[in-house]
């Protein structure tokens, strides 16, 4: 049996490399989403509540706790660790002696520390596998730097220690997890164009960062998208259970069909660093006999070979046409192939229905619970079997410890595991085992096994929703505001972001999908915008197309007073803001105190202090110099408006005009020009 040692460094190397990817991105946008002057100030996530150092420490497990001890508030403990974490990791990638277990702790820590005040910027699911996956980094590494070892005569290695492939099968569980979960949950959701195969003929276009390639891809023929719609399930529900497989060629060939999955996505989609982790994780599927491969070693198998090594190459052979045979039966008969030779195309079709799918689901869900164990009891004996073979007592002693250790380990993150992945079906979930609830429970702020379910429902099935951002001096003349990648001016060539992930782009990509409520940093946002402030306003495009102020669609322009979760207009009267437009933030829940200085106001509310009102003709950060209207000056400060498009059921658009009690938020819909 080839080993896995080749493997195992390259899957460390990527790790290292994602990690320094996702902590370079974040310190370059920490000032504007997480600074005193940002979107959403880290410092409020950090409040001690008068518990203990090690019970707080345990409830928030951050680092950032000690920033104060260094003299640097939270923000500056957060960028600190964000330089180290980079630098770190590029030294994992690039030296051997440095990928131990103390290093991947140390990069996991700093990347929980993040996560823990990194709020709604942060709670992406592949910032939740990054952390998972680092995990299992910290117990795949060696606990010191070890020489390179040569080559045994059985094909394993001289000196490998016993417990060596237990962690490293957890990576592989982890990415049968990732893949099946995000092929059934597609099904589960019942969206109707994953059931009806015509998700990609929307998906090019409306996901939030599209590729130059993305425009190509969308314009491919109908039948050719429905036909990669049935090769994504097959590749993400029939192929995972092939990781397991007994026969090497098997795995292999589930090897590369993750692998095209996840380049094509690469290709036609700017998905930051998450592509490039599920690559990485495919590491756990190949084996040194296959990255050492050399041309004259099978010749010299074969001369070699005995006739019970024949029988069993003719039986794994066998075993492969049948696996391959029932994929290619199931693919035609469940997604109803033809070949229709006059207009050169394959129609397809589900030819399922969602109960006989949740029926299917429920009785495979705890079989692929079992095929887990019984996978993972076949490492452990083929560890146990490898101890065995340890020359020496106090060598054996030592190793004996070592795989008590990491089985345990193994053996628990395994258990944790199935919590999550049991989610997709709620009857399998409420069999598990109570102690798996309770150990879950325990560890679940840790983030060592999560739930996953990518792209779930198709968006934009009625077009292309946007949040658009406009400001004006003086009130009249207004300007869209230019994000840095998000889809905006459609003269503009859609960037390649990956692995960069610009966050607050895709924050806002997601506020488009729901009503203003659901995103209530936005109102942070806002606030910044019209304050000025240039941590904020470096998030966006240069500062030609920058201005801020939210209106309704079509309607007059209107500064917009977020309180609580409501959006209602301000306007100053008398002094020398008269008629100058500013903003002011009530925090969610307490009450305003009046005051004569608000009039158009459904509630009193504090007077405007110098914070938040813009001074009248100054210059903006996000809108450039004053502009000029009639010979004079105009006299007002720049304002900012925001159209907010509402969720409008599968097919249908329109406008829609909010409710009072809602605030001031105008609703529309648009469909987005292809680049």
């Amino acid at each position: 049996m080839a080993g896995s040692r080749l493997p195992r460094q390259l899957f460390l190397q990527g790790v290292a490399a994602v990690f320094m990817f996702a902590f370079a991105s974040l310190y370059t946008q920490i000032p504007g989403l997480y600074g005193a002057e940002g979107i959403l100030p880290a410092r409020k996530t950090l409040r001690p509540q008068g518990k203990g150092r090690w019970q707080q420490l345990w409830e928030t497990p951050t680092l950032l706790w000690e920033a104060p001890q260094l003299g640097l508030d939270t923000t500056q403990g957060l960028e600190l660790l964000s330089l180290l974490g980079t630098l770190l990791a590029l030294g994992a990638l690039l030296l051997r002696q440095l990928r131990t277990l103390l290093v991947y702790l140390l990069l996991w820590a700093a990347y929980l520390s993040a996560y823990q005040v990194g709020q709604v910027f942060l709670y992406f699911q592949w910032d939740s596998l990054l952390l998972e996956t680092g995990f299992l980094a910290v117990l795949v590494a060696p606990l010191r730097p070890r020489h390179h070892h040569k080559q045994a005569p059985q094909g394993g290695l001289a000196g490998a220690l016993p417990h060596e492939d237990l962690p490293f099968w957890l990576v592989r569980w982890l990415l049968f997890r990732l893949m099946f979960a995000s092929g059934v949950v597609k099904l589960t959701s019942r969206c109707p164009a994953w059931w009806g195969l015509t998700a990609l003929t929307y998906h090019y276009e409306t996901q939030c960062l599209p590729t130059p390639a993305s425009w190509f891809t969308h314009h491919l023929p109908v039948w050719l998208h429905k036909l990669c719609v049935v090769a994504t399930f097959l590749i993400e529900i029939a192929v995972p259970p092939l990781f397991f497989a007994p026969v090497r060629r098997l795995r292999l060939a589930a090897f590369y069909s993750q692998v095209l999955l996840q380049v094509l996505i690469i290709i036609t989609g700017n998905y930051n660093f998450f592509n490039l982790l599920t690559l990485v994780l495919t590491t756990a599927l190949l084996d040194d006999g296959h990255l050492t491969a050399t041309p004259g070693n099978g010749h010299c198998k074969k001369t070699a070979s005995s006739w019970s090594r024949t029988l069993l190459a003719v039986l794994s052979l066998l075993l492969e046409f049948t696996v391959y045979g029932l994929l290619a039966y199931g693919t035609v008969h469940y997604f109803g192939l033809e070949v229709d030779w006059e207009q050169h195309a394959v129609n397809s079709r589900t030819t399922f229905t969602f109960h006989q799918f949740s029926q299917w689901l429920k009785m495979v869900t705890l079989p692929t619970m079992w095929l887990g164990v019984a996978s993972l009891t076949w490492e452990l004996l083929t560890a146990l079997w490898r101890w065995t073979q340890v020359r020496g007592w106090p060598r054996r002693l030592c190793t004996a410890v070592q795989l008590l250790i990491f089985g345990t380990a193994t053996v628990a993150l395994f258990v944790i595991s199935l919590v999550p992945y049991s989610y997709m079906e709620p009857s399998t979930h409420g069999r598990l085992w109570t102690g798996a609830h309770r150990l879950f429970g325990t560890v679940e702020h840790l983030q060592l096994a999560n739930s996953y379910g990518l792209f779930r429902r198709m968006t934009g099935l009625g077009g292309r929703p946007e949040v658009v951002l406009e400001g004006s001096y003086d009130g009249h003349r207004w300007v869209e505001i230019e994000f840095m990648y998000k889809p905006g001016n459609v003269s503009r060539p859609p960037p390649i972001v990956a692995p960069h992930q610009p966050r607050l782009d895709w924050q806002m990509w997601f506020a488009a999908l729901g009503p203003h409520s659901h995103s209530p940093w936005f109102t942070g946002l806002v606030l910044r915008l019209l304050q000025g402030k240039e941590p904020a306003t470096h998030l966006f495009a240069g500062p030609a197309l920058q201005v801020l102020v939210l209106t309704s669609w079509g309607a007059e322009p209107v500064v917009a007073t977020p309180v609580g979760r409501g959006i209602l207009p301000t306007s100053v009267l008398g002094g020398p803001n008269a008629g100058h437009a500013a903003q002011t933030v009530w925090p969610s829940g307490q009450e305003p105190t009046p005051s004569p200085q608000l009039q158009q106001h459904p509630g009193p509310g504090p007077p405007l202090g110098p914070e938040t009102a813009v001074s009248p003709g100054a210059f903006h950060p996000a809108l450039g110099a004053p502009r000029r209207s009639g010979g004079h000056q105009s006299r007002a400060g720049p304002a900012f408006k925001a159209s907010f498009p509402p969720v409008f059921p599968s097919g249908e658009g329109g406008e829609a005009q909010a409710s009072p009690e809602e605030g001031l938020w105008s609703c529309h819909q648009t469909s987005c020009p292809s680049p």
